[in-house]
């Protein structure tokens, strides 16, 4: 005590340190990646925290972890476009454990700037990893995080959600053919009540309007399970809004889609789904047992 002050010695110091790495998950000394963590999550001030990354990343301090907080920092700041050439120009340094998790950050920042096209490729990419046995490395399940909390993913959720990111893209695109067959191999494998009702989209966008409100009247009759009710029950009243209203949204004199390279995904995807069957026989179904449940389906308007 001096002066009314307490003066703090080594070992306060270095216990305040520590506790203060423990609570906010910053690594130990005073690297370039550790000072980054430090300016994101303890001093709030993300713009600072850029250039310690990137010193990171330039250093391979932690690099697995500096490339990916760096992205995250950057999209955050309106950044995404310099994020995704940061990840196609450093991955290649990065564990191929960290791949994955890059794709899913590259998926992302492609949704957030339209860069539809490429998330289309890369989404496909990452359902052929399913099929041959990358994506999960031989195992029916991973961890993975989902609002914050660690969970277990099957093979079959995963093969889902990416179906039903890769359909929501085409949708984007206005292929809303394409977009359907891939929603109903998606509801197929992992039916839910947020793809059924895009799914009714694509058929009301087609002026299929029985068959969509016959989707929503399912969702509407609680016949598919959802984590948020009240707003997927408002989105399908809604949609059936639009079908009874028959006016403003619909037309009537809608064109064929343009048949191309670009617009036939689902010949693609069919392939990609036979391919994967044939590889995975009967013997060997046990670790991709999904690809059984699908492999009878081939839509018509696919044909």
């Amino acid at each position: 005590m001096e002066n009314g002050r307490y003066e703090w010695g080594d070992e306060e110091r270095d216990a305040d340190q520590e506790s203060m790495h423990v609570l906010y998950k910053i690594p130990p000394g005073d690297g370039p990646y550790a000072r980054a963590k430090h300016l994101q999550l303890v001093e709030k001030d993300l713009d600072a925290s850029i250039p310690w990354f990137w010193k990171a990343v330039n250093s391979c301090d932690r690099i697995d972890s500096a490339l990916k907080d760096m992205v995250v920092v950057m999209k955050q700041r309106e950044r995404s476009e310099e994020a995704i050439e940061a990840i196609k120009s450093f991955r290649h340094l990065c564990s191929k454990q960290a791949q994955e998790s890059l794709d899913n950050l590259l998926i992302d920042l492609y949704k957030k700037c339209g860069r539809t096209k490429e998330e289309i490729e890369l989404l496909k990419r990452k359902l052929r990893k399913i099929y041959i046995g990358e994506a999960f490395q031989g195992k029916t399940t991973k961890r993975a995080r989902s609002h914050g909390k660690k969970i277990q993913v099957s093979v079959k959720q995963e093969t889902s959600r990416v179906l039903g990111n890769l359909a929501w893209a085409y949708m984007q695109q206005q292929s809303y053919i394409a977009a359907e067959v891939v929603y109903r191999k998606a509801q197929m494998i992992d039916p839910d009540a947020n793809k059924a009702c895009n799914l009714s989209v694509c058929l009301i966008e087609q002026g299929r309007l029985e068959e969509a409100n016959q989707i929503l009247t399912d969702i509407l009759q609680r016949k598919y399970m959802t984590y948020s009710d009240s707003k997927i029950f408002k989105r399908a009243e809604e949609l059936m809004d639009r079908i009874n209203s028959q006016t403003k949204f619909l037309i009537w004199d809608k064109k064929e889609e343009p048949v191309d390279d670009e617009s036939r995904m689902e010949d693609d995807m069919i392939e990609i789904l036979d391919m994967a069957i044939k590889q995975w026989a009967p013997f060997r179904s046990k670790r991709l047992p999904i690809f059984e449940e699908i492999s009878a389906f081939r839509d018509p308007v696919a044909c």
